[in-house]
């Protein structure tokens, strides 16, 4: 028996880095995964990799900018599967720019994505959740850098500090409406993921793993793996009593200043 069996879930930004680790990690618990990404061949290609591994899994192109397309997403969901119980707001860009040289196209961009879409999100899973009969559990993907600020990260830190706040509100209205509905955030720290900066994929490891030894307390960055595992445990029936919450995933990060270690 799986922590997540008989659980829908619906995970965006599944095609690679945490939202492929979210993805494989719920799927081997016994889930049902709907992995959704822009880029619809690395979906196909997650979808896959679980369906081979005697999974079960659907992949599906997504903007998570556009309302109807969340309309489209949510119903081929309810269609083939008969509900939802579990959401993964993952999807998300990183745009490093001071604020003076920022253009507005950038943070509209970014904002789109990385806080447009939790809203979208949640406003129409929420819906089906209550469909499903079950409880739901909602996960929000913020950041580090929604609970501090960092120089050049104005823009990323607004979305993510801004999530928090949703999801905190949102938790309140679903446990004042009875909705059995469940809303959390995630606030991952220095993660080996594509997200860096202006990098390649490998060299966005490498700067990572740079960062993470001088400056995480811990000494080092991680793999996306160990926020699957906060995901798994706000997704399960594990984390029943917890709405509202911040599961911060980031070696010590946030918990106060360290000298940064020599390079």
């Amino acid at each position: 028996m799986g922590q997540m069996d008989g659980k829908i879930v619906l995970i965006t930004g599944g095609g690679d880095g945490i939202g492929k680790a979210c993805a494989l990690t719920l799927a081997r618990e016994g889930a049902k995964v709907a992995v959704t990404d822009i880029n619809e061949v690395t979906a196909a290609q997650t979808a896959n990799e679980i369906n081979e591994a005697g999974g079960e899994a659907m992949a599906v192109q997504h903007d998570v900018t556009q309302e109807a397309r969340w309309q489209e997403v949510v119903a081929a969901i309810e269609e083939k599967w008969g509900g939802l119980n579990v959401l993964v707001n993952n999807a998300g860009i990183g745009i490093h720019a001071d604020i003076v040289t920022m253009s507005l196209e950038d943070w509209r961009m970014q904002t789109a994505v990385n806080l447009d879409s939790v809203f979208l999100g949640t406003k129409h899973a929420i819906p089906a959740m209550r469909r499903s009969g079950q409880q739901g559990s909602i996960i929000n993907m913020s950041s580090a850098a929604g609970l501090r600020g960092a120089p050049g990260l104005s823009g990323y830190s607004a979305t993510k500090g801004a999530v928090k706040l949703f999801t905190k509100s949102v938790a309140l209205e679903c446990a004042n409406n009875g909705d059995n509905i469940r809303v959390n955030s995630v606030h991952p720290g220095i993660i080996e993921t594509g997200i860096w900066p202006g990098a390649t994929d490998s060299e966005s490891r490498m700067s990572a793993k740079a960062f993470g030894e001088r400056s995480v307390p811990l000494g080092y960055s991680a793999n996306p793996q160990v926020v699957a595992d906060g995901v798994l445990f706000l997704a399960s029936d594990q984390s029943a009593y917890m709405t509202g919450s911040e599961l911060v995933i980031d070696g010590g990060l946030t918990a106060g200043t360290v000298s940064p270690r020599p390079i």
